[in-house]
């Protein structure tokens, strides 16, 4: 099974930029890679921050956007959106029985399990304990492996601006998916701005890049102030089988050539060295 994974689009009106980008650009271009070169995929799944002010008019320039996507796929809710405002102008995305944008799809790989993990008075994460009797439910009634989906990872990664908007309670989300963790094979964030991989609870987790601006690699344990970064966007591609979930991330915006390695090796080379300089090229030779 072949998985993309998109998250923190960003979506602003036309023509309204967001940090000198054009996040509606930028998510049409990675559209565009992925039917590029993954039209084979099985399904996209988008990890919230959709749009970055969570008004009606960027949720209607986001579906105008996602019109070109061939490919089926599943919206999530992040801190920046509204979810009245959503659901309102996507209303076949997942949903709870208790109005929660979350849901479950099964899958030959496993069971998909999306999480909503949207405050709506901070940009910190919650999950509250209406959320957490829902997935205690989920998860005991899946049968077989799991993948989770969810927009706020609940543990710091060591960029304490982006640590202190982290999912809030961690130990009671930690405490229902605990019993569980031998079968959730993977857990897909957002949020972070950032291409991150590890795990918790013995769990391997990725997060990736945003389609818009970045956060910058600030390691300091405290920091109010999230600064950002202009790196490039990307998407992730999820292969997954019963012996590996392996994640890709995909930079669709570098517009790097492409050589082989083999045959065009002294080509690369004096390349290599025309780029660095006359000095390397004289120690080289």
């Amino acid at each position: 099974m072949k998985l993309v994974h998109i998250s923190d689009t960003h979506i602003v009106p036309a023509p309204s930029q967001l940090y000198g980008l054009d996040p509606r650009a930028n998510l049409s271009a990675a559209i565009a890679d992925i039917h590029a070169n993954h039209a084979d995929a099985d399904l996209c799944v988008f990890t919230g921050d959709l749009v970055h002010w969570g008004d009606a008019e960027a949720y209607d320039a986001l579906a105008d956007v996602l019109a070109e996507l061939k490919l089926p796929y599943v919206l999530m809710i992040g801190n920046h959106d509204d979810r009245a405002r959503f659901q309102a102008r996507f209303p076949d995305a997942p949903r709870d029985a208790d109005g929660f944008v979350q849901g479950t799809l099964k899958t030959p790989m496993g069971t998909l399990v999306f999480l909503d993990t949207h405050d709506g008075t901070t940009h910190a994460g919650l999950y509250c304990e209406t959320r957490r009797a829902w997935l205690a439910r989920t998860l005991e009634g899946i049968e077989g492996d799991i993948l989770l989906f969810a927009h706020h990872p609940p543990f710091p990664v060591g960029i304490g601006a982006m640590d202190a908007i982290a999912l809030q309670e961690p130990d009671a989300f930690a405490d229902v998916i605990r019993p569980h963790a031998q079968r959730i094979r993977h857990i897909f964030f957002g949020h972070l701005h950032r291409p991150i991989s590890g795990s918790w609870l013995g769990i391997p987790f990725s997060v990736l890049r945003s389609q818009n601006h970045q956060v910058a690699m600030e390691l300091r344990p405290t920091g109010r102030d999230v600064i950002g970064a202009w790196e490039q966007p990307a998407y992730a591609v999820a292969l997954v089988t019963p012996e590996a979930v392996v994640v890709h991330m995909c930079e669709y915006l570098l517009g790097a050539g492409r050589f082989s390695l083999n045959a065009d090796e002294g080509l690369g080379r004096a390349y290599a060295l025309q780029m660095a300089g006359p000095q390397v090229a004289l120690a080289a030779g």
